[in-house]
């Protein structure tokens, strides 16, 4: 188990790109596997959730390559072309992996069984199982909550016409995957937007779906078509960098190629509400993605209170976002967050515990977080529990806090950001990184 320490330091300064969207590459790698022709991808992302869902397509014989430098190319051959798995499919610890291929493999006539490590085992999957079964497929998992291990066996699906109780990605991501194989048309509607960028590359690679507020309605069986496609770089790690620029001193930080699709861009307009000094120059776009160049300065934070529909826009930067509440004047009040209980970590519970035993005044709500801002965090010993957001949010409150943070179980950054501690080294940050 590594220790990753971050200590207050000089300026963050300098100009870096992060890694691909990992929502992206995840989508990339299985739509083009269902798809029928090549598919060529450029900055994915090569960390090990994003493995994850390639090793899976591997057991169901689809051939691809990782060819390094965030290049990738895809065989595919549509979703009749996936073969029975000779074992369990191991998705590690992405639910990402885990929710798709069970809209994929709903409808493959075929018995599946899908598995994660320790912390996925305890995240339950029932919110996507229950639409699943009413198109046709089997499913089935521990308990009423549908914990991993997840078995499915897939067959010929009906259409599906669904609200879904909570605004959900990957729920609605699984439902139109599913509806891609059923004949008929699968509509899906959301009570506020979640991330669309699934609706984007079905509709890049042929798909009849057609998009009416937070309702998509998608006309199967699709045939998909492969493609060439540029993953932009993830506006959830560009997070950590622009937070950790607004919070230390003297800080000028560029990101540069970020994803800015406006279902994911929920912090950065909570950053502008608290008085961050952003700039945010668009630039050409691809694969239906908009891109843009974030730049980011010191700023004097304020106290906001954030909830409802923009929730599911920043869901993945809560945690930083709590960071910079901590360091902000005045009260910050987060509600309707109780997604994220069932992330890798509780990250509401293990938010109030490790940065309250860093300083700060932080209570635990049962849909979120109340933070009394302008205290300074005093450092100290933290646990991440797993959890790469938990991880890399602790690191930088490190950069700001009276003494060292210690981070300990860091490896799991490389979930999703593995040059996380180089490119903050980089910028002018005193991190370090020990080994057990």
């Amino acid at each position: 188990m590594s220790t990753l320490v971050s200590s207050p330091a000089g300026p963050l300064r300098g100009s870096v790109s992060v890694p691909g969207d990992k929502s992206i590459s995840h989508r990339a790698l299985l739509l083009g596997a269902v798809a029928h022709g090549e598919t060529r991808i450029r900055g994915l992302l090569e960390a090990e959730d994003v493995r994850s869902s390639a090793a899976c397509l591997r057991t169901l014989g689809v051939e691809l390559v990782l060819a390094g430098e965030g290049r990738a190319t895809v065989a595919g051959a549509g979703f009749e072309g996936l073969c029975p798995p000779a074992g369990p499919l191991d998705v590690g610890n992405s639910g990402t992996s885990l929710r798709l291929l069970l809209g994929i493999l709903a409808g493959r006539p075929f018995r599946s069984v899908l598995m994660g490590d320790e912390s996925l085992s305890r995240r339950p999957n029932d919110h996507v199982a229950r639409p699943l079964r009413r198109m046709g497929a089997r499913v089935s998992g521990r308990g009423e909550r549908c914990l991993p291990p997840v078995r499915v066996q897939g067959g010929r699906l009906r259409p599906l016409s669904y609200e879904t109780p909570i605004a959900s990605a990957q729920l609605k991501s699984a439902l139109l995957l599913a509806g891609a194989q059923a004949e008929g048309i699968t509509t899906i509607s959301e009570p506020s937007p979640s991330r669309d960028h699934t609706e984007r590359m079905l509709a890049a690679m042929g798909a009849n779906l057609q998009v009416s507020g937070t309702t998509v309605a998608l006309q199967g069986p699709v045939r998909l078509r492969g493609g060439a496609f540029t993953v932009p770089g993830d506006l959830s790690a560009a997070a950590f960098l622009l937070v950790a620029a607004c919070l230390v001193p003297g800080s000028r930080v560029v990101v540069e190629n970020v994803g800015v699709n406006p279902t994911r861009t929920g912090a950065l307009e909570v950053l502008a509400a608290m008085g961050a000094d952003l700039v945010v120059t668009p630039l050409a776009g691809a694969g239906g993605e908009p891109l843009a160049r974030v730049e980011a300065r010191h700023s004097s934070l304020r106290g906001v209170e954030l909830g409802g529909e923009l929730i599911p826009r920043l869901l993945d930067e809560v945690p930083i976002l709590a960071v910079a509440a901590c360091l902000a004047e005045g009260r910050t009040v987060i509600r309707g967050a109780q997604a994220l209980r069932i992330k890798e970590s509780d990250r509401l519970h293990s938010l109030a515990v490790e940065l309250g035993q860093l300083g700060a005044k932080i209570t635990e709500l049962e849909d979120g977080l109340e933070i009394e801002g302008g205290r300074r965090l005093q450092g100290g010993d933290s646990q991440c529990y797993g959890d790469h957001r938990m991880a890399m949010s602790l690191a930088v409150a490190g950069l700001v806090a009276a003494r060292p943070v210690r981070v300990h179980g860091a490896e799991c950054i490389a979930t999703s950001y593995p040059d996380f501690a180089r490119h903050l080294a980089a910028l002018g940050a005193v991190v370090a990184e020990e080994e057990p």
